[in-house]
């Protein structure tokens, strides 16, 4: 119930400030592309924010687990991350970067 909850909060905010910025729901294209965009990246922030205030590498973080999470599977190319450290989970300081 709470992630309903959460959500509906979200969608709130968001139809706040998009009659703020004078759009209209449903956003056109390129706004709604621009807006999920900033979703995937949003969604980093709680966890690169977790790994610099560890004190743990950061940079390789963002080019493996992130980078996974915000472009997804790359077409003919290698996982940037292995199925056995999991995508968009922090790595445990014992796990290599």
């Amino acid at each position: 119930m709470k992630a309903y909850l959460l959500s509906l909060g979200a969608g709130l905010l968001v139809g706040v400030v998009y009659s703020v910025i004078g759009v209209r729901s449903p956003a056109p294209p390129t706004i709604a592309l621009i807006g999920l965009l900033g979703i995937l990246l949003g969604e980093q922030i709680v966890p690169v924010a977790k790994r610099l205030i560890a004190g743990h590498d950061v940079a390789g973080f963002v080019r493996t687990s992130c980078a996974a999470h915000v472009l997804g599977p790359l077409p003919g190319g290698e996982p940037t991350v292995s199925r056995t450290s999991g995508v968009g989970r922090p790595a445990r300081s014992d796990e290599p970067s």
